[in-house]
């Protein structure tokens, strides 16, 4: 596909953009590559493009961006000098429009025939997307087949959100550099998205509404104001013990992350993994509409979380504070997890993390925890002063049977050290730990 068919595949609306030319060092570029000029002259006649990048600006749906996409039947889609005026001169105009930016990116990467001029550009491109961030503007990328080298490590994986084609090859090492023995899933979007580099692996057929709903997803207008919380999806009553609390919050009847997020968003649209290599299956992190408002949301699912899920979190609440968006964190863990495997993977400074990022966020966070309230790895998502409980929750120092077991107590006292702990959602309104217990929808 070209640039221009990529382009046609997600707008009808697209006012190319050119910045001014700089005349060339020299016939054959800046290293007076022999050749060079006439592979860029029959590369041109080809593809009908004067570079391997065009962008401009595009409305998709009803938002308007500025449109990036690479043309990879010119020289690959590599990047060389021009290229990198492009790109810079693209992050520039939608810091001046105030526009998020797409990038419909197919690249092998730098360009052989330019040598270390070539490979800078990824500085000037790696600036250019550094100032956008700093103006509180979203980057979306698509990646699509193939995207390596440096077009992949900061047009593609330096955006905000990052969706792939299915199929599209993509890494950091192309096909002709990477290990022989390398696993080829490794660098397919499926492989990347597992891996999670990628936010979601997209059909061609579905990506213009896929971007118009990031678009609204990722824009706000006026005020940021707290999310609402929700409302409890049971009638359950509140608990008459510490032990009825920990039961109730336990039981397998109890509403769960993914049923209040459907019932509390119009659409979602979810962030897929820490960028560190780690995904968490017991952790859902994205952007939806409620209430035709864009609400950042960070839920654990019931289940011990690990370093990715608290790294995952952190990100998206970053990216919330950058965009202006208020955050809904939904706190659902019997604790984070423990084994040697979340050791060694960081959990210490996974969790950490999170806590700084829930710190430091300037926009409203509002939680609400809906179930088990398990320690450290529960709090690290807690909003402090705008956390709510549902009846058939509770939040403890720590889960009473690890409570009994450090004061040397017998498994015949762990209800009473249940009562101890004062972890009852009525416990933690009068402690001040929590605003309220919120009921449901109608009560």
């Amino acid at each position: 596909m070209s640039a221009r068919e990529a382009v046609a595949s997600v707008t009808g609306s697209f006012t190319e953009h050119r910045p001014a030319v700089r005349p060339a060092a020299a016939p054959d570029g800046p290293l007076d590559w022999t050749g060079y000029a006439e592979s860029r002259a029959r590369a041109s006649a080809r593809t009908g493009e004067e570079e391997s990048v065009l962008y401009g600006t595009a409305w998709i749906g009803d938002r308007e961006c500025v449109l990036v996409s690479f043309e990879f039947g010119f020289l690959g889609g590599s990047l060389g000098g021009r290229t990198g005026d492009r790109l810079e001169a693209a992050y520039a105009l939608a810091r001046e429009r105030r526009l998020p930016l797409v990038s419909l990116v197919a690249t092998g990467g730098s360009r052989m025939q330019e040598g270390m001029i070539a490979l800078i550009q990824l500085q000037r491109v790696a600036r250019a997307s550094t100032l956008l961030r700093a103006a509180g503007l979203p980057q979306i990328a698509v990646v699509r087949d193939p995207t390596t080298g440096g077009g992949w490590a900061t047009v593609g994986a330096g955006a905000d959100v990052v969706l792939a084609l299915p199929g599209a090859q993509i890494g950091f090492a192309g096909s002709r550099v990477r290990p022989a023995d390398a696993d080829p899933y490794a660098y397919t979007a499926e492989g990347q998205l597992a891996a999670g580099q990628v936010d979601a692996v997209v059909p061609p057929d579905e990506l213009p509404g896929t971007l118009n709903r990031w678009l609204t997803a990722l824009t706000v207008t006026g005020r940021t104001e707290a999310a609402a919380v929700p409302r409890a999806l049971s009638a359950t009553g509140l608990p008459a013990t510490g032990w009825d609390a920990v039961e109730q919050a336990r039981s397998a009847a109890r509403p769960r992350a993914e049923a209040y997020l459907d019932a509390y968003f119009e659409y979602r649209l979810p962030l897929n993994g820490d960028r560190c290599g780690g995904t968490d299956a017991g952790l859902l992190a994205g952007v939806g509409l409620h209430d035709g408002r864009p609400v950042a949301y960070v839920a654990q699912c019931g289940t011990a979380t690990r370093p990715a899920g608290y790294r995952t979190a952190a990100r998206v609440v970053r990216l919330a504070d950058r965009l202006g968006l208020p955050v809904l964190t939904l706190v659902d863990t019997p604790g984070a997890a423990n084994d040697a495997e979340a050791e060694r993977a960081g959990a210490g400074a996974a969790i950490a993390d999170a806590f700084a990022a829930v710190a430091a966020a300037g926009v409203p966070v509002t939680t609400l925890v809906i179930g088990e309230g398990g320690s450290g790895g529960a709090l690290a998502l807690a909003a402090p002063g705008n956390t709510h409980v549902t009846s058939d929750s509770y939040f403890s120092v720590i889960a009473p049977e690890l409570a009994a077991a450090i004061l040397k107590r017998g498994p015949d006292e762990v209800r009473s050290t249940a009562d101890q702990l004062g972890l009852r959602p009525q416990d933690l309104v009068d402690l001040g730990i929590a605003r309220s217990v919120v009921g449901p929808a109608g009560a």
